[in-house]
């Protein structure tokens, strides 16, 4: 406590250049981010597959792969740069301070006296950002979808669906926002100087609340749940489940088709009660004990504790994120430089706070990074260890043709962007030994497996 207390003082000098210190910051990171950007663009222009994959993907599949690579790589920069543009304008304009003058104006045109103190206020403010925010992303949102997406036939959605998609997201926020901002904002108010205790755990608790809610109130809004049929995939999975001793309770099947022909599974649920999720996609486009290897896969993060530590970082994450925050709450120089002489809003703390923490954020990205990639090869090599290493392998390279994915990556974007291996790194540890081409052994059809199939999410 006596070292926050130190360091809060020691920050809160007048004339402190708070605002030049975020904008270089933000720039400083968009620089560094570009110049890892043009390394992985020349790794895109390469010509040959990386050799573990010369005789698992065609060159038609390679190259449409290092073009979609491209293409995703020059958006990136762009989209980077507009929001760049944006941000900066935000500080130079002190775009902030004047939504903030706009919404208490607002509330008070047309809301009771006793419902405009400073949580009505944030309210109205965080959900104008928003929906500000969603206007400026929404020509970058649907240039994305509906012109690069649709370009390599990855796109499903309508223009009905996304503009319904992002109705339900706003009412969404509506719904979740007020009672969330409200708890956040009474518990910073009401207990004083040591608040970042009781906030990590109110924030525990909504994220236990969250796991618990979503499948039954948020995941229908978008998708349909159905559970999967009696047949051969459900007997192995139940049996893989059993043997493993996870907790299922149900299985399911989601139509990810409907927005996109991505391929998936995953788990969620509360400890004692689990659920796993398959894509149809994936079930489409992959034989019964491939879907089972990629379930064994996911259930490896579950056997070997990878989910609890996650969860157990998280909290430590929060915990120290409010922690700092503690120190920032009351800094009239940050709140000062960015236009906020009289008041100083708790929120808007928070919103400059999350910006002064950028550098350091980078930082645990990179961190969590290379974790997420241990964990990835150690529950390649749980799925191994149970005889799968074989319908694995396949199942890997059944998505990377689906996907598109990147054949291969330059080490300091992979390591900077990555929180997966790349295709090759994880065949080499399974120690694949190919003997004919994955296109020549699908008995998805009569076509090629690449011909066969589109793109997916490598998120496996």
């Amino acid at each position: 406590m006596d070292v926050l207390k130190r360091l809060a003082r020691f920050l809160d000098r007048p004339l402190f250049p708070w605002k030049k210190l975020i904008i270089g910051f933000s720039v400083a990171q968009y620089l560094f981010e570009g110049f890892l950007g043009l390394r992985q663009y020349q790794v895109l222009q390469q010509k040959k597959p990386p050799k573990v994959l010369e005789l698992e993907v065609s060159k038609e599949v390679f190259d449409k792969s290092q073009a979609y690579g491209r293409a995703k790589a020059k958006y990136a920069m762009f989209n980077g740069l507009y929001g760049q543009i944006q941000n900066i304008a935000f500080y130079q304009y002190d775009v902030l301070p004047k939504l903030w003058a706009w919404t208490g104006k607002l509330l008070l045109s047309f809301a009771p006296a006793r419902f405009t103190g400073e949580i009505s206020h944030s309210i109205i403010f965080i959900l104008s950002f928003i929906v500000l925010h969603q206007v400026l992303s929404l020509p970058s949102s649907i240039y994305h979808t509906f012109v690069l997406e649709e370009k390599f036939g990855f796109n499903k959605q309508t223009p009905q669906l996304f503009v319904t998609d992002m109705i339900k997201s706003n009412l969404l926020a509506v719904t979740l926002v007020p009672p969330i901002l409200s708890a956040f904002l009474a518990i910073i108010q009401k207990t004083g100087n040591n608040f970042f205790y009781y906030l990590w755990l109110f924030g525990a608790g909504l994220q236990v609340f969250m796991i618990t809610i979503y499948p039954i109130a948020i995941l229908p809004l978008f998708n349909k749940l159905s559970p999967l049929e009696e047949g051969k995939l459900k007997t192995n999975v139940e049996d893989l489940a059993k043997k493993l001793e996870f907790p299922l309770h149900e299985l399911y099947v989601i139509d990810g088709s409907k927005r996109s022909a991505h391929s998936n599974a995953y788990f969620f649920g509360l400890p004692w009660k689990k659920h796993i999720v398959i894509y149809d996609t994936l079930i489409e486009k992959s034989e019964t004990q491939e879907v089972v290897a990629v379930l064994a896969h996911e259930l490896g993060h579950w056997k070997l504790g990878h989910t609890t530590r996650l969860f157990g970082i998280s909290q430590i994450h929060f915990f120290y994120l409010f922690s700092l925050f503690s120190v920032f709450v009351n800094n009239s120089s940050l709140y000062a430089d960015f236009g906020f002489t009289k008041t100083h809003p708790i929120i808007v703390g928070f919103l400059l706070f999350s910006d002064v923490l950028g550098p350091m954020d980078t930082v645990i990205k990179l961190l969590m990074n290379i974790l997420s990639r241990k964990y990835e090869f150690q529950a390649d090599a749980f799925a191994d260890k149970l005889g799968y290493n074989a319908e694995l392998a396949r199942s890997l390279i059944k998505l990377q043709i689906q996907n598109l994915s990147t054949m291969d990556a330059d080490w300091m974007f992979a390591s900077y962007h990555f929180s997966h291996p790349i295709l090759s790194e994880r065949l080499k540890a399974l120690n694949w030994k190919p003997t004919q081409k994955v296109e020549e052994t699908n008995k998805a059809g009569d076509k090629s497996y690449a011909e066969a199939v589109t793109t997916g999410r490598d998120e496996l």
